[in-house]
């Protein structure tokens, strides 16, 4: 019997309507849209307006198109699993309330939290219950609403991030496609570097801590782009040479898009130009979570059943990994 794999057999994506260009950023911080192109590679992000409104309902919107898209009913699917930074609370789970919203009821769902490697982290955990054969049909999303963190009084961050969701649908195939491989690792010894400082249970909230500006993410840019290029480049040749791909078969790089630097310092490593890679960052920004599945989501039309895709992350904490599938539609 051939061996279960993972196949992501459908992708939907979501990004809010509302457009922050980087010439709206000049008139709220000192910066210049030629300095954010040229450092960062981003032009505009998506962002999220609306009174209560949270990241479930980024995802919400993903899943829902998702379920229409491939003709599958709510109640068929076994699990959800919600990648995310920016939940809408502490506690419940995000990955319950995108299931609450969108009707699908009596099944487990969880939040996995590994930053911007967060959708990585996801797929593998599910990729895991579809090959034992313990589920059938698995959604994975990637979402966050990286506005609500971000200090709009600090130039160095609030040009970076912007808001979005991405859903996949896993199901099982035995004809050779599907997740083939991946690698997951990560090392606390990062966290000074890129981290949101209060929020949690080492400083709770408190009037000192809103005043500090602590619930805010902060990162340590210098430290965070040298440890990023050098890792999320290595596990990408790591995930290939263990697998016995070079450059030429590889059909596409799928990257997380925080800095199209270090896009370019992983495609060059992996041998693969750069009309191999799936960019979207100058239109969407760094959506943390969302963003390798809002590639996958952009980039559907062009991908070809059987294409070699190598999909590559590095996020907070610090996190990173790649993984190795087979378009498997």
């Amino acid at each position: 019997m051939s061996q279960i794999r993972a196949a992501i057999t459908g992708v939907q994506g979501y990004v809010p309507d509302y457009i922050l260009t980087n010439a709206e950023l000049e008139k709220m911080v000192d910066t210049t849209d030629e300095w954010i192109t040229t450092r960062t590679g981003i032009k505009e992000r998506r962002i999220l307006k609306g009174e209560g409104l949270g990241t479930s309902y980024l995802g919400a919107q993903a899943v829902k198109g998702l379920l229409e898209k491939t003709n599958t009913a709510p109640q068929d699917i076994d699990l959800l699993i919600c990648a995310t930074t920016t939940p809408d609370f502490v506690f419940p789970g995000t990955a319950n309330l995108i299931c609450n919203m969108v009707g699908i009821k009596d099944i487990g769902s969880f939040d996995v939290q590994a930053a911007c490697s967060g959708f990585l982290y996801a797929l593998t955990v599910g990729t895991q219950f579809i090959e034992t054969g313990k589920y059938r049909k698995i959604i994975v999303v990637g979402a966050d609403k990286m506005s609500a963190i971000v200090d709009y009084q600090d130039r160095t961050t609030c040009v970076l991030f912007g808001d979005g969701a991405g859903a996949v649908l896993l199901e099982p195939t035995t004809n050779g496609l599907g997740v083939l491989d991946t690698i997951i690792r990560s090392d606390g010894a990062g966290q000074p570097h890129l981290h949101q400082k209060a929020g949690g249970s080492r400083y709770p909230p408190t009037h000192d801590t809103v005043d500090k500006r602590w619930h805010y993410a902060y990162q340590d840019g210098p430290a965070v782009f040298k440890f990023a290029v050098v890792n999320m480049a290595n596990v990408s040749a790591e995930i290939m040479q263990r697998n016995h791909l070079t450059g030429d078969d590889v059909a596409w790089l799928v990257p997380h898009q925080a800095n199209k630097r270090i896009i370019l310092a992983t495609a060059n490593r992996m041998n693969i130009g750069m009309d191999k890679v799936m960019l979207n960052i100058h239109k969407y920004g760094n959506t943390t979570a969302a963003t390798i599945p809002l590639c996958l989501w952009d980039y559907e039309s062009q991908l070809k059943k059987g294409d070699n895709l190598v999909l590559a992350a590095f996020g907070g904490g610090f996190t990173w990994g790649a993984a190795y599938l087979k378009w498997a539609y």
